[in-house]
């Protein structure tokens, strides 16, 4: 009779065979395609030991749709490899909906190429090969991968940060033992491998048809410029044809949405590239959208108890190490430059000169809490390769603002920012959303950039997860999201077509205070450290910007858009009594614009659809004689022989209650 051991699976306690398998477990659940083996995620060929906990992964989950995506990587490599045989491997490891493999080859591929890659890979995911995982030494691995150069150095990463030390490295090598996978025939031969720390899903089957390659770019080695360029290419994965297919709808309807062609097209905003990359102008319309934004944040922030400040785009570069932002963030911030015998740096953050604001003079526990505000431009070296239109910009005007408050207050002040930032984000048309909190890494090499004692981290984050969760909203963790010196509250908000967007932040900071001995007289005579709390309710306002295009396609609600009410008049005719009915409403604050071109009504008709104005104004003769316009809205309908009084009234209630799309 077999020896038999004691699991536990899926929270019950089951005796079952030695040499039994994690896959055995779930033998005939085809969703199950790894298993999570206490606490650690395993191929379902692990053999399971006494006592282990045992939970299954099934390929719809967040861990079983990674490893269905890295499996399909591997399954591209091998494509790659078995169509150009002096192809040399990078990393490939999966992402956000996807994955990519870079590849060190002679010919950047084109998208013949990518077409002639997913044929060969859906033969291999036809021959249902099995990923089979081998434990190797470092020298066996050396040696085994003698023609893979980029292998081997990865292999002399192995037991650091190897995520630090390379993008995706961690997915190939980690601080343990270092393995290779095979994929195995149903011969038994072996038809490719690949160094890589794993899981893997079972078989290529369950990869099915339901991949696609997305696109090929450069990328350099490391992410560095001084390595070779490679050749990324990116795919998709899904669990089901249908859901590939739902993707790539979602995606045709993103770049629908792109704001950098709705910006061209509506003439918002441009990217000259004299000015360099990551660094945008408004244009006349996109610069009435920016200020609608900044009119209304600038307003609430007085209403909700702030008071405006000004401060420099330029400051010596000490500040910031006084700060402690440098050298944490020296990667992020502009290089410094010499004046009269001083390092001077672009402006990242406005923290610091809030800092000298509120140190400036004595300050009493009567004043708090004190809270500054301003719209701050600010400058972040962000990557070339990460510049994406006005969502990851290089300048930017962030409405940035501190709240110096007691310990006590602390808990209060969050609570009234959180509810200030729903507010704001609900009146601009994003009601669907949730928190994320973010806290630091207390093991591992990242652990030593978070500063301050254990119990300062514990205090500031046990009142942001309270205040969070009294809030009702789902509150979703994020450990090692923290900034340095403090852990933070990050609202995440879902568009029109379900993306999620990290919008507007809370941080707790116990950190600078101490840093510039900022200090407060408390009601016992007693000389004591505020708490500074930080917050960006538009975060950046072109990123902001950015994502309010995408989220209404351009189709702003009627006190955002740039031109509220269009008159086109049925014939030339009609434009002066048109435009009368047009000064009215300008007189009432509305944009407002004549179309008195040469255009045919009809042409009209279409440039005003085009152009997403909220409200066309039509008039012919029957109109006028009546004393009314007709109303064209932008879904098409219409509404004949409005009195003007009404039309008015109409527009400006519209606007005046911030009426959505």
């Amino acid at each position: 009779m077999s020896a038999h051991i004691t699991v536990t699976v899926a929270g019950s306690e089951r005796s079952v065979a030695e040499q039994t398998t994690a896959g055995e477990l779930f033998e005939g659940d085809r969703a199950v395609v790894v298993a999570r083996v206490n606490g650690q995620l395993r191929d379902l060929f692990h053999v399971l030991s006494e006592g282990d906990v045992v939970e299954p992964v099934t390929v719809d989950s967040e861990d079983g749709l990674a490893v269905l995506r890295h499996s399909t990587g591997h399954v591209l490599a091998q494509a790659v490899q078995s169509l150009h045989a002096d192809a040399k491997l990078g990393i490939g490891p999966p992402i956000r909906d996807g994955f990519y493999y870079d590849f060190d080859v002679e010919t950047p591929f084109n998208p013949d190429d990518l077409k002639a890659l997913e044929k060969a890979m859906q033969k291999i995911v036809n021959e249902g090969q099995t990923f089979s995982r081998r434990v190797v030494t470092d020298a066996e691995a050396l040696e085994e991968l003698a023609d893979e150069p980029y292998k081997c150095e990865l292999v002399g990463l192995k037991g650091g940060n190897a995520d630090e030390a390379a993008e995706g490295a961690g997915v190939e090598v980690g601080a343990g033992e270092l393995t290779i996978y095979d994929n195995i025939r149903r011969d038994g031969t072996r038809a490719w491998g690949d160094l890589c720390r794993g899981p893997h899903i079972p078989s290529t089957k369950l990869i099915g048809n339901a991949f696609k390659l997305m696109r090929s770019a450069a990328a350099y080695w490391r992410g560095s410029e001084k390595n070779p360029q490679l050749q990324r290419v990116y795919g998709t994965a899904w669990p089901t044809k249908d859901e590939l297919k739902a993707y790539l709808d979602r995606l045709a309807e993103a770049e629908r949405r792109d704001h950098r062609r709705i910006g061209a097209e509506m003439d918002l905003f441009s990217f000259p590239d004299e000015l360099g990359s990551g660094l945008v102008v408004f244009h006349p319309k996109g610069g009435v959208i920016k200020r609608e934004m900044e009119d209304y944040v600038r307003r609430r922030h007085i209403e909700e108890g702030f008071s405006y400040v000004g401060t420099p785009h330029i400051s010596k570069e000490a500040l910031f190490h006084t700060s402690g932002h440098l050298p944490y963030y020296a990667d992020t911030m502009f290089p410094p430059m010499e004046l009269e015998g001083a390092k001077y740096q672009l402006k990242a953050m406005s923290c610091p000169m809030h800092n000298l604001i509120y140190q400036s003079r004595g300050r009493s526990y009567r004043e708090l809490p004190l809270r500054l505000f301003e719209f701050g431009g600010v400058y972040r070296y962000e990557k070339s390769g990460v510049v994406h239109g006005l969502t990851r910009v290089r300048g930017m005007t962030q409405d940035d603002s501190h709240s110096y408050v007691t310990a006590e207050q602390a808990p209060s002040e969050i609570k009234h920012l959180l509810d200030f930032v729903l507010g704001l984000l609900k009146d601009f048309g994003l009601d669907d959303f949730y928190l994320e909190l973010s806290t630091r890494d207390t093991e591992g090499e990242k652990s030593s950039k978070f500063i301050g004692s254990d119990e300062q981290w514990e205090a500031a984050t046990k009142v942001l997860e309270e205040v969070a969760t009294a809030s009702g909203l789902e509150l979703v963790p994020d450990p090692g999201g923290a900034a340095f010196y403090g852990p933070k509250i990050s609202v995440q908000a879902r568009d029109a077509i379900g993306r999620t967007w990290q919008m507007s932040t809370i941080q707790y900071d116990f950190n600078q205070p101490e840093r510039f001995g900022l200090e407060y007289q408390a009601a016992d005579g007693s000389r004591q450290q505020p708490v500074m709390i930080h917050s960006a309710k538009f975060g950046s306002i072109e990123r902001f910007l950015g994502v309010l295009v995408e989220h209404y396609a351009g189709a702003f609600p009627v006190w955002l858009a740039p031109v509220q009410a269009l008159g086109v008049p049925v014939a030339e005719d009609y434009a002066d009594y048109l435009g009368e009915v047009l000064d009215r409403l300008q007189r009432k604050g509305v944009r407002v614009e004549l179309d008195a071109s040469d255009d045919r009504f009809p042409k009209k008709i279409r440039n005003a659809s085009k152009s997403k104005v909220p409200f066309t104004l039509i008039a012919g003769e029957e109109d006028r004689a009546a004393g009314a316009v007709s109303f064209r809205y932008r879904d098409g309908s219409q509404k004949n022989g409005v009195p003007v009084d009404d039309a008015i009234a109409e527009i400006v209630a519209a606007i005046e209650s911030r009426a959505q799309v």
